[in-house]
């Protein structure tokens, strides 16, 4: 739980700051970029239950 806490904590700084500069958020659109972290989390999931099935 602390890190998903300290995690929404730096993403909230990291946009903050990128809002007070007037940059590009470094993100793409909010569900197409939630959508592929959530993609890549379960492929790195996938891949640590197959690969003991592979040896």
């Amino acid at each position: 739980m602390k890190e998903i806490i300290l995690s929404l904590l730096t993403g909230m700084v990291v946009g903050f700051l990128f809002a007070l500069l007037r940059l590009p958020i470094p993100a793409p659109p909010a569900l197409a970029g939630i959508t592929g972290i959530f993609g890549i989390y379960l492929g790195v999931k996938i891949f640590q239950w197959v690969a003991p099935l592979l040896k």
